[in-house]
């Protein structure tokens, strides 16, 4: 990359944004208007169109015609396949524009932006295209007289809320399965992250997606996301983002259409580093790595260190340095290395769990402030939290911010109980040079994404799904699409 176009980028003006209906630019039906502000200097980036209930009723409406003349499902395969492959390849063309709106927008350091948001989002939607025309029906067996058929369709209108950490690639993760099997989308990007993800969606209508089949609208969840949820005439609502929004879509659910509803909600993911791992020096660079990128902003990041006590202090030490040495700051800057948190109210809430751990006799060794105030941005440290007890806040919750708790461990037993010692069971990571310890974490820990001797990676050929309060369904893999078809039999006397 070539930091001069990158400040280039950066000085350009972004005009104000509207929803997208229909295959128009269609501006809140009162007119109303939200400050989108940067989190690189806390100033007004632009403003975007403050979604109402008849907003989200017009997208819906247009989402359930596009379905209903099969525009888009009733297109065959291949020319479905020739769309969305157009539309990787003007994501792919767009990426550094893509990249830079992004990071202008939710603070994600560029060297990570450009590999997980556009890089990742044209991987996705093109392997979707791949697949599209290699998904069959079924011919069960059966009596001779009867022919028993399994058929794939597509289930309809696909409500989607992204959330604000990874737009374009979680965005993706939905987009690309519902999409390729026929569906039309209403998405509802984050307040506080949009730009990116409507842009994305403006490159899916220079590709050639017939208008209505993927729809935009922009505003507070609690009335263009609760109008979704609410909605008798969406079919399948997927969400990426906290339990207690969960919590409620499912309510929405319950209270409406009773739709399909999927859930990724987070974790507090276990790192755990025995004694023996093949490479400490290696361990702690990837461990610091796996919390401390994107300022923690990563539904799978590593946020609980258990370690060995036998090797604890010398390893924590390790990971302190490596975490000093990754550079907080501009994140449109190509030599940082962790960029800005994503507001000033996700910042007071981090610095809140760092008294909390305080308070509840946690040892902070590395960092635990707000730093770079003078920028008028959202910027913290880099901190690291020893002492932390199996019942403390940062063992519980998830803090969503770049704040690791560190805990010892004496045994394999030990280990294990602490790893599933919280409700969530997302992502999780072993450091081992035993085969057997190996493969019986991978079976003894609970959760949907296990890695063994690094952390993070996990391309889109696996499913990425999580257990107990980390949600369900997966996304990511020929997994994903099951999300989004209905089966049908048909029972054929011959």
């Amino acid at each position: 990359m070539d930091q001069s176009k990158i400040n280039a980028l950066r000085a350009e003006p972004v005009a104000t944004r509207t929803h997208i209906i229909g295959g128009e630019h269609v501006p809140a039906s009162d007119g109303d208007l939200m400050d989108i502000l940067s989190p690189i200097d806390g100033q007004v980036l632009t403003q975007t169109a403050k979604g109402t209930v008849a907003d989200m009723e017009a997208a819906i409406g247009a989402a359930r015609a596009a379905f209903e003349d099969k525009r888009w499902a009733g297109q065959p395969p291949a020319a479905r396949k020739k769309v969305l492959m157009k539309w990787a390849d003007l994501i792919e063309a767009n990426a550094l524009e893509l990249a830079v709106l992004g990071v202008r927008d939710n603070g994600t350091e560029i060297n990570m932006a450009i590999k997980a948001e556009p890089g990742s989002a044209a991987g996705t939607i093109r392997y979707y295209a791949e697949a599209l025309d290699k998904i069959y029906g079924e011919i069960a067996a059966t009596p001779s007289d009867i022919l028993g058929m399994i058929h794939k369709e597509p289930v309809g209108v696909v409500g989607a809320i992204i959330p604000w950490n990874f737009p374009m690639m979680i965005g993706a993760w939905k987009l690309g399965p519902a999409l390729a099997m026929g569906n039309s989308v209403v998405l509802k990007p984050s307040e506080t992250a949009s730009l990116s993800l409507m842009r994305m969606v403006e490159l899916a209508h220079e590709a050639g997606l017939p208008d209505g089949v993927l729809n935009a609208v922009t505003g507070e969840g609690a009335v263009v996301g609760e109008a979704m949820g609410l909605s008798m005439d969406v079919d399948v609502l997927v969400f990426t983002g906290s339990g207690g929004t969960g919590r409620r879509l499912m309510e929405y659910a319950a209270r409406s259409n009773m739709k399909r509803v999927y859930l990724e909600l987070g974790g507090k993911s276990p790192n755990v580093i025995f004694a023996d791992a093949p490479n400490l020096d290696e361990a702690a660079k990837v461990a610091a790595g796996g919390i401390f990128r994107n300022s923690g902003q990563v539904c799978v990041a590593g946020s609980r260190l258990l370690v060995e006590a036998s090797i604890h202090d010398e390893f924590v030490a390790e990971v302190a340095k490596a975490s000093s040495a990754m550079k907080v700051g501009d994140p449109l800057d190509l030599g940082t290395a962790i960029g800005a948190v994503n507001s000033e109210i996700q910042l007071k809430a981090n610095l809140g769990f760092v008294e909390t751990a305080r308070a509840e006799g946690g040892d902070v060794v590395l960092g635990g402030s707000r730093i770079l105030q003078e920028t008028g941005g959202y910027y913290m440290e880099p901190t690291i939290v020893t002492g932390v007890t199996v019942d403390a806040t940062l063992t519980q919750k998830e803090v969503f911010g770049p704040v690791l708790g560190v805990t010892a461990f004496e045994s394999d037993e030990e280990a294990v109980r602490l790893a599933n010692a919280t409700v969530y069971g997302l992502a999780g990571a072993v450091w081992t040079s035993n085969l057997s310890r190996a493969h019986r974490m991978v079976r003894e820990i609970k959760t949907g994404l296990m890695h063994v001797n690094t952390y993070g990676g996990a391309d889109g050929t696996v499913p990425l799904g999580g257990v107990g309060q980390s949600g369900n369904g997966s996304d990511k893999s020929l997994h994903a699409i099951e999300k989004y078809i209905n089966l049908k039999t048909a029972w054929i006397k011959l």
